[in-house]
C-alpha cells in the first residue's frame, strides 16, 4: 500500500478529521488543537486548516469580483453577490436599434421649413433626427458608392516607371505592390544599388514587414525541405556502403558496383544536376532513388517551384486525364444562339410594334450644352438615393438586370458633382462640411426592420450609452419606451398642417409632481430632464462683488460648507452630477467624492506597437464618470398646453377657401329627378281618378 504525502503544515490526522468534537491530544506532525474562525463565522476545524477555511470563510474580507475592471471596493464575502447590483465596474451598455430612413419627396416641404426655421430650440424629434443624419453622414464612404469619381494618384505610375531592367523589377516587385496600394512611392530615378537593397532587406522599419517575414518563412520552410530529403539520401548511400565493406564473399560485386556508383556520382559533382527543383530532371532521379512517401513529401514542399521551373504540370494534360480526356465539347447557348420554346410569353411590353432601333454612340454633347451650364447633383440626395437601393432592393442604380429569357436592362448613371473627384478616405460628412445642414432623414423612427440586413445596415442606429447595471432598467423604461417609442404624435404633437410646411409642437407630457421639461441635449446625444427655475431664483439673485484680495468670485452657492455642498450633491441624478463637475474646481472635487456611489468606471484601452511589427491592447487608465441618466420618472402628467384648434386659429398655413356663389350637392340631380317623378305619378293618378266620374251638363 502506497502512502500518500501529508502537504507541509498539515498533519496527518487533521487531514481525516471532520469532528467538531475532536478529542486526538495535540501531537507533532500527527494532530493539532481545534480552534473556531476568527471572524465569527460558526466553523470549527484543527488550527493547521486555518488557511483554507480563510478561502472559504463568509466573513472574511475581499476585494470586488469586478477588482481587475476598476471597483476599488473591499467587503465581506458574503456581500459580493448583493454589491454586483451596484458595483461601479458593471456596466451596461444600451442596445436599443431603430431604423430611420431617408426623406421623401412627399415630406420636403417640411424639412426645408424645419431647417429655415428661426426657432433656437427644435423638437424632441427632429433633434434626434439631426442626431441620427450626422452619424449616417460619418459612416457613409463615398468610396464604395461612387469609385469612379475618387481622385486618382499618379504616384503608381512614377513607381512602376523607376523599374528599368528585369533584375529591379525581379528585386522591387514586393516593394512596388506594397507601396502602390499605399499611395507612395520610395523608388524615385533609377533602381537601387545591391547595398542599399542588402539594407533595405535587413532594415526593420520597412512599411509591411510582416510580407518579407511570410515569405520568409516559406523559403525557409521550402529549404528544410530540401535539406531533409538531402539528409535521408546522405543516410541511405552512407548505409549502402557499410553493408558492401561488411561483406567480404562478393568482392567482385562489390567493385563493380562501387565503380557504377561512381560514375552516377560524377555527373553530380560537376553542378549539372541534383535534387534542387529548379535543375533537370529532379523528378525522375528522386522517383529512382527515394521511396513513394519521401517523394510526395518533397512535391509538397517545392510544389510552386517545380511549376515555376517547368519541371511539373500544373494541371493533368487532357490527353492523360481518363476523366475529362474524350468529353467532346458543347455549345455555349447564348442571349443570340438560344431558341425560345413554344411555351415561353413574353411580357407585355414586349408584344406591341417594336419600332426599327439602331446603335449609336450619344453623349452630352448632344445635347448643344457645354458640361460647365450642366446642372449640379446634389451629394446628399444622390448619395442616400444610392444607398437606400441598395439596403432595400440589393444592388445599385445602375446596374444591368435580366428582365427575361431573352432582354437584359443595362443602366449607366452620370453624375456631375460640384465637389468631385472625392478624396480616397472621404465620407458624405467631410464632403458637405462647408455646406449648410439641413434634414434629410424622416422624423419617424421605425423599431422594426424590413427587408434588409440590421446588422450591416446604414440606416440603424442603437442607443450605445452606457450605465450602470442598476441604472439600466431606468433608461430603457423612461427613455425608449416612455418618450422615443411614442414620441410622434403622442408624447409630442405636431401641427395637422405639418406637412405643408408648418414647425409647431408642443409637448404633451411632464413628470407627475415635478415641474420639468424632456429636453435632448445634442452636445452628449441624449434625452436629459429640465427643471423649470422660478424667475425670482433665475434673475433675482444679486452678483457679489470683486474681492479686493484677487481671490476668484464665488457664487452663494460655492460659499457653503463642504458637507453641505455633499448633502445637497447627493440628491442629484448622474446627468446633472456630470454637467455640475465641469462648473468648477470645487464642484468637481464634491462630485468627485460621490464616484463611488454614483458613477462607474471602465478602462481605456491604447494599442501598442512592438518593433517586430506586431501590435497588442494594453489597458491605459481606469476612467471614472457618470452616466447621462436623468431623475427616475414613475408616472407622467398631461401638461397645461392649448389645444391644437387653438393654433390653428393663427397657423399661417391654414388657408381658408370662402364660397359665395352656391354649388350643387353630390347627386343632388338625382334627388331632384325622383322628386319630380313622384310629382308626375301622383297628378296622373290624381287626374285618372277625376276623369272616371259622371258629366254633367
Amino acid at each position: 500500500m502506497v502512502r500518500r504525502k501529508v502537504p507541509v503544515g498539515h498533519h496527518e490526522h487533521c487531514g481525516k478529521c471532520y469532528s467538531v468534537h475532536c478529542q486526538v491530544p495535540v501531537q507533532i506532525s500527527v494532530s493539532c488543537m481545534v480552534v473556531k474562525c476568527l471572524h465569527n463565522c460558526g466553523a470549527t476545524f484543527h488550527m493547521c486548516k486555518q488557511e483554507e477555511h480563510q478561502l472559504l470563510c463568509p466573513n472574511e474580507t475581499v476585494p470586488c469580483l469586478n477588482v481587475h475592471y476598476g471597483c476599488p471596493l473591499t467587503m465581506l464575502r458574503h456581500r459580493l453577490a448583493r454589491h454586483l447590483e451596484v458595483c461601479p465596474a458593471c456596466v451596461v451598455c444600451c442596445s436599443q436599434e431603430w431604423n430611420r430612413w431617408p426623406v421623401s419627396e412627399t415630406d420636403l416641404a417640411f424639412c426645408k421649413s424645419v431647417s429655415e426655421s428661426p426657432q433656437t430650440e427644435v423638437g424632441l424629434d427632429v433633434a434626434v433626427a439631426l442626431r441620427d443624419q450626422e452619424l449616417l453622414f460619418r459612416s457613409i464612404k463615398m468610396k464604395n458608392i461612387f469609385p469612379e469619381l475618387m481622385a486618382g494618384d499618379s504616384a503608381p505610375q512614377a513607381g512602376s516607371a523607376g523599374v528599368n531592367s528585369p533584375t529591379d523589377e525581379a528585386t522591387c516587385s514586393l516593394d512596388c505592390g506594397e507601396f502602390t496600394e499605399n499611395g507612395c512611392t520610395r523608388m524615385e530615378g533609377k533602381g537601387l544599388s545591391q547595398e542599399e537593397r542588402e539594407a533595405l532587406a535587413k532594415s526593420r522599419d520597412v512599411d509591411g514587414i510582416q510580407n518579407y517575414s511570410s515569405w520568409e518563412k516559406i523559403f525557409n520552410k521550402e529549404m528544410e525541405g530540401c535539406k531533409q530529403t538531402v539528409n535521408n539520401l546522405n543516410k541511405k548511400e552512407k548505409k549502402t556502403k557499410e553493408e558492401q565493406e561488411s561483406s567480404n564473399r562478393q568482392g567482385e560485386t562489390r567493385d563493380s558496383h562501387l565503380s557504377r556508383e561512381n560514375a552516377a556520382d560524377a555527373p553530380r559533382m560537376d553542378g549539372t544536376t541534383g535534387l534542387a527543383p529548379w535543375q533537370d530532371g529532379v523528378l525522375q532521379r528522386l522517383s529512382r532513388e527515394v521511396n513513394i512517401a519521401e517523394y510526395n513529401m518533397y512535391l509538397a514542399h517545392n510544389g510552386a517551384m517545380l511549376i515555376d521551373f517547368g519541371q511539373l504540370a500544373a494541371c493533368t494534360p487532357r490527353e492523360n486525364d481518363f476523366v475529362y480526356g474524350k468529353l467532346e465539347p458543347i455549345a455555349v447557348q447564348t442571349i443570340r444562339s438560344f431558341i425560345a420554346p413554344t411555351s415561353y410569353r413574353a411580357k407585355r411590353n414586349y408584344l406591341t410594334h417594336q419600332k426599327v432601333k439602331t446603335n449609336a454612340s450619344v453623349d452630352t454633347a448632344d445635347l448643344g450644352i457645354s458640361v460647365e451650364d450642366l446642372p449640379k447633383c446634389d451629394e446628399v440626395s444622390a448619395t442616400l438615393l444610392h444607398s437606400l437601393e441598395r439596403e432595400l432592393r440589393g444592388h445599385l442604380i445602375c446596374e444591368s438586370s435580366g428582365t427575361d429569357g431573352l432582354y437584359v436592362d443595362i443602366g449607366t448613371q452620370t453624375y456631375n458633382f460640384a465637389s468631385a473627384p472625392f478624396k480616397t478616405e472621404a465620407t458624405l460628412a467631410d464632403v458637405i462640411a462647408d455646406k449648410p445642414r439641413g434634414l434629410h432623414v424622416q422624423v419617424e423612427a421605425e423599431s422594426v426592420t424590413r427587408r434588409h440586413n440590421k446588422s450591416s445596415s446604414a440606416f440603424s442606429y442603437m442607443c450605445g450609452h452606457f450605465f450602470r447595471r442598476d441604472e439600466y432598467r431606468s433608461h430603457f423604461r423612461n427613455v425608449h419606451c416612455d418618450i422615443q417609442a411614442p414620441l410622434s404624435g403622442w408624447f409630442q404633437q405636431r401641427c395637422p398642417l405639418a406637412y405643408s410646411g408648418c414647425a409647431f409642437t408642443q409637448t404633451r407630457f411632464h413628470p407627475a409632481g415635478h415641474r420639468a421639461t424632456i429636453k435632448f441635449r445634442q452636445d452628449v446625444s441624449a434625452f436629459v430632464l429640465q427643471p423649470e427655475v422660478p424667475s425670482v431664483l433665475r434673475d433675482g439673485g444679486e452678483t457679489p462683488s470683486p474681492q479686493i484680495s484677487g481671490t476668484h468670485n464665488l457664487d452663494p452657492l460655492s460659499g457653503l460648507p463642504l458637507e453641505i455642498l455633499q448633502h445637497i450633491a447627493a440628491y442629484l441624478d448622474s446627468f446633472t452630477l456630470s454637467q455640475l463637475s465641469q462648473v468648477s474646481h470645487l464642484m468637481r472635487e464634491v462630485c468627485a467624492t460621490l464616484l463611488q456611489e454614483r458613477g462607474m468606471v471602465s478602462l481605456q484601452w491604447k494599442k501598442k506597437t512592438y518593433s517586430h511589427g506586431g501590435s497588442s491592447w494594453k489597458c491605459r487608465k481606469k476612467v471614472w464618470e457618470f452616466s447621462s441618466l436623468f431623475s427616475s420618472v414613475d408616472k407622467w402628467s398631461f401638461s397645461n398646453t392649448p389645444s391644437m384648434s387653438d393654433h390653428l386659429k393663427t397657423c399661417s398655413f391654414y388657408q381658408r377657401e370662402e364660397h359665395t356663389q352656391p354649388v350643387a350637392l353630390a347627386g343632388l340631380g338625382e334627388v331632384t329627378d325622383k322628386h319630380g317623378e313622384i310629382k308626375r305619378k301622383r297628378w296622373r293618378s290624381g287626374s285618372q281618378s277625376s276623369g272616371g266620374g259622371p258629366k254633367r251638363d
